[in-house]
């Protein structure tokens, strides 16, 4: 098992021995996480940036907590309140920030590609927090560690994912990830929200949830980007209620100890129903925290090869 790279910038191009070695390294610190209030010191001396271009409360807060249970030392950068405002390119900010030896940015940016252009331009270590409707790889790969704690396996589990695809970086990263260990795909939604193209990733596109639901093990909620809805993208959230929001009823259809995701935020009564966010099936709370034991394992991993580059 090997991850020898400098920056994690997307699932797409990793291969089945790299998330491996992710998901090994996150079942070692998801151990020292809950049962200890020991830091690890793989992160001692190192600084963290936190450079957040969208608004975020999960990503960034467990970006944080796991850089400072890695003993590393954090800096949230604030845009709003930064030189960007005054006109600085993203680029300068960050090589400014790197001469005063930050080592590892954190980048979430509203144009795919950003974090590609920070890691051609900088020697410190780059990580996408999610990236225009691109990717948002660590989500994925917490989403993958879930799954395969829960159910121990990867390979032949049908999972469904439903919502927002076109839109969507987490659907995307989940996709890249789970059918290289031979997960079996399907995506659900509204046509005007399943890109034109995405059977050539290997899934299959459903347009009715009760037919997509039948026989699942995994059903992955997407959010409504209710910012989408003035693009007049579905007739109505009435409407997208009707069809598309996961029920108690409709998980009737599929497979008994079916496992419900969601990466959050979650709009409650729309996308799904309290009573099925609240039930014994829901591991949404879990995926937070195997959010954090996945960041640390990502961390620690650049940290060491940061440090064998330097050799």
């Amino acid at each position: 098992m090997s991850f020898n790279r400098k920056d994690l910038l997307g699932l797409e191009n990793l291969s089945k021995d790299e998330i491996a070695t992710i998901i090994k390294k996150a079942e070692e610190f998801k151990d020292l996480f809950t049962n200890s209030s020991n830091k690890s010191l793989d992160l001692a001396g190192k600084t963290v940036v936190n450079l957040f271009y969208e608004p975020s409360t999960r990503t960034r807060t467990s970006f944080e907590i796991a850089s400072k249970r890695l003993s590393a030392d954090v800096v949230s950068i604030a845009t709003a309140t930064s030189s960007v405002v005054k006109g600085e390119s993203l680029v300068d900010t960050a090589k400014t920030l790197q001469a005063m030896k930050a080592d590892i940015f954190i980048i979430r940016h509203t144009l795919a590609g950003t974090p590609h252009l920070l890691a051609k331009n900088l020697q410190a270590s780059i990580i996408n927090a999610g990236d225009g409707f691109h990717e948002h790889p660590t989500q994925g790969l917490l989403d993958f560690y879930t799954i395969f704690e829960k159910k121990k396996r990867i390979k032949d589990l049908k999972i469904l994912l439903v919502g927002d695809i076109l839109h969507s970086r987490v659907a995307k990263s989940n996709i890249w990830a789970l059918t290289k260990f031979g997960a079996k795909i399907r995506v659900v939604g509204p046509p005007t929200l399943i890109p034109s193209k995405i059977t050539e990733l290997g899934v299959e596109v459903f347009y009715d949830l009760d037919r997509a639901i039948k026989d699942v093990d995994v059903i992955n909620i997407l959010r409504i980007q209710m910012e989408r809805q003035q693009a007049n993208l579905f007739p109505s959230v009435h409407e997208y209620v009707e069809l598309y929001q996961v029920t108690k009823k409709r998980l009737e259809k599929a497979k008994s100890g079916v496992m419900i995701m969601h990466p959050g935020p979650m709009n409650r009564g729309i996308e799904i129903s309290s009573e099925v966010a609240d039930s014994p099936s829901a591991v949404i709370n879990e995926q937070v925290t195997n959010g954090i034991a996945v960041r640390m394992a990502v961390l620690s991993l650049l940290a060491a090869n940061r440090a064998k580059r330097r050799k």
